[in-house]
């Protein structure tokens, strides 16, 4: 061995220092091995994302911001035209058709997800504006004729020239969904005083009832799987009328228990006294104490309709008298019934829950531990979900009336970590204060440019309160890693499901006008992919929609480089309070159409 200078080292200096070294060598390649072994089985228990492909470490400093490279997106085929990943009916056949549950969630794997952005259809045209779009959409938009044909003589839609129309008809409601409503009102007088704010309507159609109750004050979520009805949530996005894709299965819908004020029914053919009664041991548990469900169709009225749903007299009345004998059990009581709507409303009586806790008792109350909120890739129970005792405003008779219950702290937002009424109000003063920046922003909001607003990762619901005197509705997500804090924001009136961002929403392409998130590359940059979190934001907003992307100043190069390559325009601006490390991204995605060679 030689010095620095050329000249050989002495033998027994080259000795003295080695057989340490050595030791010392063979002890850390041990201790690296024992360590490793533990890591490793650590990352097989738990498995990691990486940020992006794309993304390089800064070469100044550290602390610098996220540095990516440029990427283009190439454009999908027209065939992904109308793509919901997670519910793609070319992946049905893989999954069991017990209790139809290959039409609930079924994401496709990493590997298999579509890297490019999808188009239009032939002839797309930007939507027609609220609420002219509650009557009319135009067919290019919606291509679909299955429905129309189907349905003709039902009048949920029908085609003329280049628009559909929805004249507001439905299999139960053949004068007018108008005058369905007006019996219902007339059958539950807390539709028109504030009490029932929050809806929820399974087999929703095109959504016409939730349409109409717009105007009521009532804010429905309307629900409705992809299957063979063909683009029914799509067609009620297209309108601006709230909707989500979802069925009622295996799974738990993705909202929490005790949350809406009222549930619908119209001859959804949900099979409800099957499997011991397991859907509507869902309806109870999103229901709350005191809400109404509303079921019209077979077998309500089973003595006149009987004749015209395709069975016998005596198949009904036993269905009824089942239906009659499950809802009894599960501490719903007959409220209200006429002609083919009958209304149950679930219990707030303390003794009447008593009765699960008897042994043999069916169903019994739920006590293996599940939470009563989770409601992500979660079985149902064969079990009742039972009211928690210590919430003393949790029944909607209880809860202030609409519009005063936006603005008062609910009873649930003490189960929230750091949750307070102080911290309420905080937020509620915060997102008053950024709204009114977002509108210097962004003129069109307020405007009828913006009707379908989605805020991907809400706290209280905060954002959506401070746009309620807007011409919009916004779809509040909580993330399923997220604090629960979404039963706060259906106890203010408003609406909202759980979500992992890491996955594809639960929703049509092109069906929403504004997309906003505060810190969520923040939050989920440790297990989702940004580069999937933008394509998945370019899918479902419709073009010449915004995205406002309040975000660390770290990640905003980043976002917007990504952004550019999915053909967006953005911009960077200040924050309302002017702090440097966090920025502002106001991005507009622009309307294209495929190319001729587009064959991806």
């Amino acid at each position: 061995m030689k010095n620095k200078d050329g000249k050989q080292a002495s033998q027994p200096e080259k000795c003295s220092w080695t057989i340490p070294v050595a030791i010392t060598f063979v002890v850390l390649c041990g201790l690296s091995f024992y360590l490793g072994g533990i890591f490793c089985s650590v990352k097989e228990r738990y498995p990691t994302w990486d940020i992006n492909k794309a993304v390089e470490t800064s070469k100044e400093t550290a602390a610098g911001p996220l540095q990516v490279k440029d990427v283009t997106f190439p454009e999908c085929s027209l065939k992904f035209q109308d793509y919901t990943p997670c519910t793609d009916p070319k992946r049905w056949k893989k999954y069991s058709r017990h209790r139809l549950s290959f039409l609930e969630r079924h994401c496709p794997p990493v590997f298999e997800r579509q890297e490019c952005i999808i188009p239009p259809p032939d002839g797309y045209k930007l939507p027609i504006r609220w609420p002219k779009s509650r009557d009319e959409c135009w067919y290019r938009n919606v291509p679909y004729d299955w429905i129309n044909k189907q349905k003709s003589d039902q009048h949920w839609l029908k085609k003329e020239g280049e628009k559909f129309l929805f004249p507001g008809g439905g299999t139960m409601f053949p004068h007018g969904v108008g005058r369905y409503v007006d019996l219902m009102e007339d059958l539950i007088p807390a539709m028109k005083d504030g009490t029932i704010r929050t809806a929820i309507d399974t087999g929703c159609g095109v959504a016409s009832w939730g349409g109409d109750l717009l105007d009521r004050g009532i804010l429905t979520v309307s629900l409705a799987p992809r299957d063979n009805h063909e683009a029914q949530v799509q067609f009620a996005l297209e309108r601006g009328i709230p909707a989500i894709l979802g069925i009622i299965s295996t799974q738990r819908l993705p909202f929490p228990s005790n949350s809406f004020d009222m549930a619908h029914c119209s001859r959804c053919l949900i099979p409800w006294t099957e499997y011991g009664g397991i859907y509507l041991l869902e309806v109870h548990r999103i229901l709350r104490p005191g809400g109404f469900w509303v079921l019209s169709g077979p077998p309500v009225n089973f003595k006149r309709r009987w004749k015209g749903w395709n069975t016998t007299l005596e198949a009904q009345r036993s269905d009824y008298e089942k239906l009659q004998e499950l809802l009894t059990s599960m501490c719903f009581k007959l409220y209200n019934q006429k002609d083919d709507i009958a209304i149950w409303q679930k219990l707030t009586d303390k003794s009447c829950y008593k009765n699960f806790e008897t042994p043999d008792y069916y169903p019994p109350k739920c006590d293996d531990g599940t939470e009563p909120d989770s409601a992500w890739y979660t079985p149902i129970r064969p079990c009742v979900v039972a009211p928690n005792q210590r919430y003393k405003k949790l029944a909607l008779k209880s809860l202030p009336k609409w519009p005063e219950r936006l603005h008062i702290a609910p009873e649930r937002i003490s189960d929230v970590r750091g949750g307070s009424d102080g911290a309420f109000n905080n937020d509620d003063k915060k997102w008053t204060k950024r709204v009114k920046h977002y509108k210097k922003l962004v003129p069109a909001i307020g405007t009828d440019k913006i009707r379908n607003v989605v805020d991907m990762n809400t706290i209280y619901g905060g954002f959506a309160a401070a746009l309620i005197d807007y011409p919009l509705w916004v779809m509040n997500v909580v993330s399923s890693y997220s604090p629960n804090t979404l039963a706060v924001v259906y106890d203010r009136g408003l609406i909202g499901t759980y979500h992992d961002w890491c996955e594809a929403f639960s929703t049509y392409p092109r069906t929403y006008d504004l997309l906003h998130l505060d810190g969520l590359f923040t939050a989920e940059s440790q297990r989702c992919e940004m580069k999937y979190i933008l394509l998945e934001m370019d899918r479902i907003l419709r073009p010449d929609g915004y995205a406002i992307i309040h975000e660390s100043s770290y990640f905003t190069n980043a976002v917007a480089k990504i952004a550019k390559g999915m053909r967006w325009g953005c911009r960077e601006e200040n924050t309302e309070n002017g702090v440097e490390k966090e920025k502002i991204l106001i991005c507009q995605k622009k309307l294209w159409y495929a190319s001729k060679h587009s064959s991806r």
